[in-house]
């Protein structure tokens, strides 16, 4: 049963590892457990097709970031609200080879004594392969649950029958990738998905809403109990659209509008003070959104020991 002493308490593997790979926090009465799924290096030019490549190079210099390749974190999230466990993404898995230090999540989340066999739901922000890859891994549909229920979007489903890559700017293999693990997953637990329009509520204090934008189904979560809130945006926002809202992501398939999204959410944000967790902003990427003179600032939480 997750919690957060046990969470924040290593096993013996976990402590093999010299970087952290799980954090642990309380939202009112939801226990959140954040997973990093690891890294996944992509090309710089995925992070702001629109923009000058001056501009963005400058921008990575700014950050001592590589020019040519950066690591892109994989984030997942577990919360426990009342009986439910719910895991929030399963990671990119094995839908891509050659990249070790991905596909992390199954292992991690034992590690962290949270057996798959406990989750109750499983909330998919959309179906790009780094999101719902680490359940097409061999073995772990058979330890899930027979009854867990898969929360998924209507529009995100009717999305992948025939889906559109005309706007988004992606290395060569990529769309094939997506393409195939959106039908194998679908494939697999078509039973168990629960397919929703706009909202849902998947346990109290837990709902996911449909934003759209980076794919057409594309989801948050919201967490809120006892006048606290979190939200796990997903792939809503990226590191460099905090200072940059308007540049576009390789990865988004309606980019106009992902842009549209990402800046609504950040004035949620710094409007409301939650707190916010992303797929792919750097482990445990738990912060919040500040304000200056008009423009967006992420600020990260200092670590609760």
């Amino acid at each position: 049963m997750l919690s957060v002493d046990q969470a924040m308490r290593p096993d013996r593997a976990a402590a093999n590892e010299l970087v952290p790979s799980r954090y642990a926090l309380k939202v009112g009465d939801l226990d959140v457990l954040v997973v990093s799924d690891g890294v996944l290096p992509l090309p710089t030019s995925t992070m702001a097709t629109n923009a000058d490549p001056a501009d963005l190079a400058d921008w990575l210099k700014h950050q001592f970031m590589p020019s040519d390749a950066y690591d892109w974190p994989l984030n997942v999230m577990v919360v426990r609200s009342g009986d439910k466990t719910i895991l929030i993404d399963a990671g990119l898995g094995s839908q891509f080879s050659g990249f070790p230090r991905a596909g992390m999540f199954p292992k991690r989340l034992q590690d962290a004594g949270v057996p798959l066999e406990e989750v109750t739901d499983v909330i998919v922000t959309h179906m790009h392969m780094d999101h719902v890859g680490g359940l097409l891994v061999e073995g772990i549909k058979q330890r899930l649950r027979p009854d867990v229920r898969i929360h998924v979007s209507e529009d995100e489903v009717n999305f992948w029958v025939q889906p559109d890559f005309t706007q988004t700017v992606m290395p060569n293999p990529v769309p094939d990738v997506l393409r195939s693990t959106a039908k194998e997953f679908y494939a697999a637990y078509r039973e168990q998905l629960h397919i929703f329009k706009d909202k849902y509520e998947v346990a109290p204090g837990v709902v996911t809403r449909q934003t759209g934008g980076h794919t057409p189904g594309h989801c948050v979560v919201d967490l809120t109990s006892n006048g606290e809130r979190l939200m796990f945006a997903g792939d809503a926002m990226f590191p460099v659209g905090f200072e940059h809202p308007d540049w576009h992501n390789g990865f988004e398939h309606d980019p106009v509008k992902a842009a549209q999204v990402r800046k609504g959410l950040f004035r949620e944000l710094s409007e409301s003070g939650g707190l916010l967790v992303a797929s792919h902003l750097p482990f445990p990427s738990v912060g919040r959104v500040g304000t200056v003179g008009g423009n967006f600032r992420y600020v990260p939480v200092i670590w609760d020991f």
